[in-house]
């Protein structure tokens, strides 16, 4: 009994002890190079390793947003090279082309390639997302691997080159023109045009924008805005038709923007646990958009109040901080079953909590906790009808539950899942007129997000989830509102309006037909003698 229990032990220990780049099989078999590509924002590297794909007979580049894939797709396709575009809620497959753009969890870690291209590599120490940063480093089958990337992440890059015995050749960009600390605050009263304005949440850049469209054209980007909607409101700003952008830092990756000055509004942001200072490392890649190379000669970073100056202007000097060790991965399918097995249980989320406490890498690696697969698997184990299979499956789907819309359209999906019923995509809101309130806007966006969902689970199961025209579509007809919504000038409301709200009693029923006393010696006098009779009739 004893010797059988050891037995057991062992097979579970060689489960939780993993040689990372052994599950990787075709980039073992071929004498990769690997080459990082390392400079600040606006350096080029980018621009010089998609030229390096041009002149490749094969490749792909793999990028950290659906934004960027479609950017480089049309890079290529402007060079007359055929290419597809994979993401996890589109695909545009030509079949005679022999170069990818897709996002970067969508690689194929068995096609054979001869170039392969990682960009924005820094994000490899991103909890959530790292981990694909990290399987594409270690994984990508191809000969020739380009990291593009910042240099805090240059230590990084040294120590995954050293795991994986492949050699490393490192080449240094520097940003094409100079960046410049303003001496003082700009105050919004004295904002001249192609300036960007960076706050850290979308109710404050709707409150700057409703603040300043009285005397400005204002474009607008923040990270709840589909693609489309932020390259289209950045395409706004390039050509001139708005002449200030009001931002988060969904700027700080992908978008080419002619920014000349950028001014902080604030130096806090709310991480998701508190509210805290701005990092060096984020100011640098947020003040890297300004200054872009062939729209201006020099960019200027500052603030619009004193305190954020002086913030910025301290923190702009400080060195960065180097990404250290461990590295995030994720557990895979396999590695969830075997688990499921020897720990004889279904549930997802008892698994995933035991593959990050109790993993083990040979490298420089940390199981990953990943906090929105934990969340969905506790939902998904609810439903004893769907497999392991089935809920890790969904685990990696892009919702938030935060969102009632999306939360209720994901559940109603599963159910459909369970079922086995085909499910119609239905939209949620009107896009006849233009958002009045900033919860008609917000449902739009969410709605975005429930497209993207529906997308997404089309491509994985396609016999139940086929109106992928229908869901398309509709894509372009709630983008469209939210477009037309933003270039409005007409102020967003936070709520119902006041004389709507002060007609409903608290209850929520009829309107009130008390006549309203005035404020006046002679209407006090009535309401005190108002207020003497009630007192007498009660």
């Amino acid at each position: 009994m004893k010797k059988r229990q050891q037995s057991w032990q062992e097979v579970l220990n060689d489960l939780l002890q993993c040689d990372l780049k052994s599950l990787f099989p075709v980039a073992r078999s071929l004498k990769r190079e690997l080459y990082f590509y390392v400079g600040p924002t606006n350096s080029g590297k980018t621009y010089q390793a998609m030229q390096e794909l041009i002149k490749a007979d094969c490749g792909s580049y793999l990028a950290p947003l659906r934004l960027l894939a479609l950017e480089n797709y049309q890079t290529l396709l402007s060079s007359n090279i055929p290419a597809s575009l994979i993401t996890g809620e589109e695909e545009r497959i030509d079949e005679e082309a022999a170069h990818i753009c897709s996002t970067i969890e969508m690689l194929n870690y068995s096609l054979e390639l001869d170039l392969c291209i990682i960009d924005e590599v820094q994000m490899l120490q991103d909890k959530d997302r790292g981990w694909a940063w990290v399987n594409a480093i270690v994984g990508a089958p191809a000969k020739k691997v380009i990291m593009t990337g910042s240099v805090h992440a240059l230590d990084a890059v040294k120590k995954l080159a050293t795991y994986l015995d492949e050699p490393l050749q490192v080449v240094k960009f520097q940003r094409k023109n100079p960046l410049t600390l303003l001496e003082k605050p700009i105050s919004y009263k004295h904002l001249q045009p192609h300036t960007a304005l960076i706050t850290f949440s979308r109710n404050d850049v709707l409150r700057l924008k409703s603040k300043l469209s009285k005397k400005h054209r204002v474009s607008v980007i923040y990270g709840n805005l589909s693609p489309e909607v932020r390259e289209e409101e950045a395409r706004r700003f390039r050509e001139g038709k708005s002449d200030l952008l009001i931002a988060t830092d969904a700027i700080a990756m992908g978008l080419n923007l002619p920014i000349k000055t950028l001014l902080f509004t604030t130096h806090t942001k709310f991480d998701g646990v508190e509210q805290r200072g701005l990092t060096t490392n984020e100011i640098l890649q947020i003040s890297g958009r300004a200054g872009r190379y062939g729209h201006h000669e020099s960019g200027e970073i500052g603030a619009t109040n004193l305190q954020t100056h002086e913030y910025i202007t301290d923190m702009f000097h400080q060195p960065l901080r180097t990404i250290k060790p461990p590295f995030w991965v994720k557990a895979t399918a396999s590695q969830v079953l075997a688990l499921s097995e020897h720990l004889c249980s279904q549930k997802l989320q008892k698994i995933l909590s035991y593959y990050a406490k109790h993993m083990n890498f040979n490298g420089p690696f940390r199981a990953a906790n990943i906090s929105s697969m934990i969340e969905l698997a506790s939902i998904l184990d609810g439903f004893k009808e769907l497999s392991l299979e089935e809920k890790y499956m969904l685990s990696n789907a892009p919702v938030t539950i935060k969102s009632p819309l999306i939360k209720r359209a994901f559940l109603y999906y599963v159910k459909a899942i369970i079922h086995k019923e085909r499910v119609a995509y239905k939209c949620a809101i009107q896009t006849s007129k233009i958002a009045k309130t900033e919860l008609d806007l917000l449902k739009a966006e969410d709605e975005v997000k429930k497209i993207s969902l529906y997308l997404w689970l089309s491509y994985k199961l396609p016999d139940l989830f086929t109106d992928t025209k229908e869901a398309e579509l509709a894509r372009i007809r709630v983008n469209h509102y939210c477009e037309v919504s933003l270039k409005s000038n007409q102020l967003l409301k936070k709520t119902l309006s006041k004389k709507r709200t002060s007609h409903t009693n608290h209850r929520g029923g009829k309107p009130s037909t008390k006549k309203k006393v005035p404020r006046t010696k002679k209407g006090n006098k009535e309401r005190r003698k108002g207020g003497r009779r009630a007192k007498k009739g009660s």
